[in-house]
């Protein structure tokens, strides 16, 4: 099995089962309890990862509705890097606007391109750039272009997240998003969330075949209940449903929400 580079798994749902309270926007608690962020990214880090994202995802513009966002983007980071030391990398994470494009929605591509440009400029201190869980295939390449084009000296990863049809909810198949983030300089490409490694896996295997871009698979802890929201998949469980994964020559992998270190410390076992 090729060596595989451990990512961290969920902050939003780890934040929320320790109990840690956010403000108006959840990425503020950077500024609140920063301690709080540091020991999460702490316990990824002793559990194996060796890339962990810093608590940014939804820290922008358009989400923050007129808070600055660059000093959360830089606590954020200062965070993560206290955390990593020279044991990780620091990815800023960054996630769709959580507007829809036109003419589906109000936001303009102008508007996007600002917005994530703006985001950018704040992450410079980031070793690396990592775009997740978008489902819109045209504003993932609005944020890809916008990032090589702020900051043209970071890596970009780019992932999106499908449903167990195969595509993501508009319409995009695994290989469309290959090909589209081969063309725009993504430096690796997967998916992430909303599946579990199981359902993730015909997905995986499609990808394989689609690229020879370096793959990321970060899965949820299985589907969620519907009605609870809970995730059914314990660490161990979900490292055993990662080994096919990991066995088509994945370069990187973590977990999305629901997971926490004890589903990374699994992963590690699994690929030593």
């Amino acid at each position: 099995m090729e060596k595989v580079i451990l990512l961290d798994g969920a902050m939003g749902t780890e934040l929320m089962k320790r109990g840690v309270t956010t403000p108006r926007f959840p990425e503020q608690v950077n500024l609140t309890d920063p301690a709080a962020v540091q020991a999460i990214h702490r316990d990824y880090i002793e559990a194996g990862s060796s890339i962990i994202y810093a608590c940014t995802f939804g820290c922008n513009p358009v989400k923050a509705r007129g808070e600055a966002v660059a000093p959360v983007i830089g606590a954020a980071l200062a965070n993560a890097r206290a955390a990593a030391g020279k044991e990780a990398r620091v990815a800023l994470d960054v996630g769709p606007l959580g507007q829809l494009l036109e003419p589906y929605g109000d936001l303009s591509e102008e508007e996007a391109e600002a917005a994530f440009r703006e985001v950018f400029a704040a992450g410079g201190a980031a070793d690396l750039i990592v775009l997740e869980t978008f489902f819109d295939l045209t504003e993932l390449l609005i944020a890809l272009e916008a990032a090589r084009k702020t900051l043209p000296d970071k890596p970009v990863f780019a992932t999106m997240t499908f449903q167990q049809s195969g595509r993501t909810l508009t319409g995009v198949t695994v290989e469309e998003m290959a090909r589209s983030l081969a063309e725009g300089g993504a430096a690796a490409v997967g998916l992430n969330c909303s599946l579990g490694p199981a359902e993730a896996l015909p997905l995986a295997r499609a990808l394989r075949q689609a690229t020879d871009k370096p793959i990321i698979v970060k899965p949820n802890a299985g589907m969620p209940d519907p009605a609870t929201g809970a995730y059914p998949m314990d660490a161990a469980a979900f490292a055993e449903a990662m080994a096919p994964i990991l066995r088509l020559g994945v370069q990187y992998a973590g977990g999305c929400c629901g997971t926490d270190p004890d589903y990374i410390r699994e992963l590690a076992r699994l690929a030593e």
